[in-house]
């Protein structure tokens, strides 16, 4: 297993390896990862294990002892790895549900956890992407139905694209919600394309908002 001694094997430790230091946590605790949304619950618990100084286990492998340096001073940072190591996978693994828990309890390191859920999340994460850009390309506004509350599913839309990490700005926005506006509404959909002041999400939703009023 990469980074990890075989079993019964002596530890080799780097001369001058770092000792870990955790460092007090002021971050708020990731909610727990259910299977969705894999790179946001990634960032957030990325930056809880950097507030508690723990994230480089996530890259680095175990320190070995050098044959003949098996002194104190590199058993007390082999001692020391050992249990910031521990702490660092139960952080990682306490962090999931109780169904991805049983999954990745029997993995050694943090590092095999860290890279497990990526080669598994991320593809999944790509599967979504693909279905939020589809959702939004195929939106169209009907007039069976109030706009406004065809305005609020086209925002639900739009945010579920952005928390994909696919930000759309204010104007393609503007210019999205105006083009999906249904055809009993033509002749207010050629008065906003000729406004030459651009408005934001918000002001256009209140000028939609009076306009279904009226």
């Amino acid at each position: 297993m990469t980074g990890t001694p075989a079993t019964g094997a002596t530890p080799v430790v780097k001369p001058n390896a770092p000792v870990p230091n955790i460092m007090a946590n002021n971050a708020e605790t990731p909610a727990k990862f259910f299977g969705l949304n894999f790179k946001r619950w990634q960032q957030k618990m990325l930056f809880y294990l950097t507030t508690l100084n723990l994230a480089w286990f996530l890259t680095d492998i175990a320190p070995m002892i050098v044959e003949g340096q098996a002194d104190a001073q590199s058993m007390n940072a082999v001692d020391a790895w050992k249990h910031s190591e521990f702490m660092c996978r139960n952080y990682v693994l306490n962090g999931l549900t109780d169904a991805l828990y049983n999954v990745y309890c029997k993995v050694a390191t943090p590092k095999e956890v860290w890279e497990s859920l990526e080669r598994k999340h991320k593809t999944e994460d790509a599967g979504t992407k693909k279905h939020v850009v589809a959702k939004l390309l195929e939106f169209k506004m009907v007039d069976s139905k109030s706009v406004m509350s065809q305005v609020q599913d086209l925002q639900v839309i739009t945010h579920d694209n952005n928390a994909e990490g696919m930000d759309l700005n204010d104007s393609f926005q503007v210019a999205s919600m105006v083009e999906n506006l249904p055809p009993g509404w033509i002749d207010f959909k050629n008065y906003l394309k000729h406004k030459r002041k651009e408005m934001s999400v918000e002001e256009l939703v209140v000028r939609l908002r009076i306009e279904e009023d009226n």
